[in-house]
């Protein structure tokens, strides 16, 4: 009697936690999604006077998402990607003017990466990242990118690292997230001394607005597209806050000018030019076994 209760006791935590195991990681990411949406509306109007941007962005991941998934499948895909890549195009995504068609190429090309970029069972980018990148590259003098700090309210930043802190923890990437961002700070202050000796919060500023902020848990922790290996995750999280901070110093010493794509989103680019090669080479030198 006593050993069966004390089975069963035992038993209780295990069930509890294979419980929350069995949920889908891209549920937190999602849910984080909507608070920084939802805060950053109510308190920024990050997605402008119209939510047409978004519907339309978000629509276009899901439709995209769908026809794909169902033609290469056969079958009705998960829709947390899409979600998540829709929201974040919506969110990052500034055209000129009311221009509507950049959130619908966006989104359209993000979700598309994730079927035609891709090589032994992995797509090789983020979905966001990619669509970003591309716009940025293609249409620079109609698309920007959301660039604006969130104020002086420590709360709002918390809030969003807190939840940031909660998924990436889910997800098991939480080492990749303090890496970049330890090497972030480190870079912050090699730039602030090789610049002028006096601007570190300056330079380290940018880590509080909303593109960092969903680059750090959104995209370099992307479980899909990230290499296999803790040290090797923690390397090429160091690597990508060295090109960024490269990148920086680039437009800072006018070797490429404001407006250049590089310049308007560094850390976005130092993720597309280093992730996705490291990521093909480590499919290419040791293939993932197949269940």
């Amino acid at each position: 009697m006593t050993t069966a209760a004390a089975a069963a006791n035992l038993g209780a935590p295990s069930s509890e936690k294979s419980f929350l195991q069995r949920i889908d990681p891209r549920w937190y990411s999602s849910t984080l999604l909507s608070t920084f949406l939802v805060i950053g509306q109510w308190r920024f109007q990050i997605l402008g006077d119209s939510y047409l941007p978004w519907a339309v962005a978000l629509g276009t991941a899901i439709l995209t998402e769908l026809v794909l998934g169902r033609l290469t499948s056969g079958k009705w895909v998960n829709l947390l990607s899409a979600y998540i890549s829709g929201n974040s195009v919506a969110i990052l995504l500034k055209p000129a003017g009311s221009l509507l068609w950049p959130f619908v190429l966006c989104a359209f090309l993000a979700i598309l990466s994730k079927y035609v970029l891709a090589w032994r069972g992995k797509h090789l980018w983020n979905p966001t990242n990619f669509g970003v990148c591309v716009m940025l590259a293609l249409a620079p003098s109609v698309v920007s990118m959301l660039s604006h700090q969130w104020g002086n309210e420590l709360w709002t930043v918390g809030v969003l690292w807190c939840l940031g802190g909660l998924t990436v923890y889910r997800a098991k990437v939480w080492h990749v997230t303090l890496s970049w961002l330890a090497a972030f700070v480190a870079f912050a202050a090699l730039r602030a001394f090789v610049i002028d000796g006096g601007r570190f919060q300056t330079e380290l500023a940018p880590v509080t607005g909303p593109m960092y902020t969903m680059f750090m848990f959104f995209m370099v922790t992307d479980p899909k597209t990230i290499v296999r290996g803790k040290g090797l995750q923690i390397a090429i999280a160091i690597l990508v806050a060295a090109v960024e901070c490269v990148i920086r110093l680039l437009a800072e010493w006018d070797v490429i000018s404001v407006d250049n794509a590089l310049a308007i989103a560094p850390p976005m680019y130092a993720l597309f030019l280093v992730g996705p090669p490291l990521l093909a080479l480590q499919l290419w030198l040791d293939p993932p076994k197949r269940s």
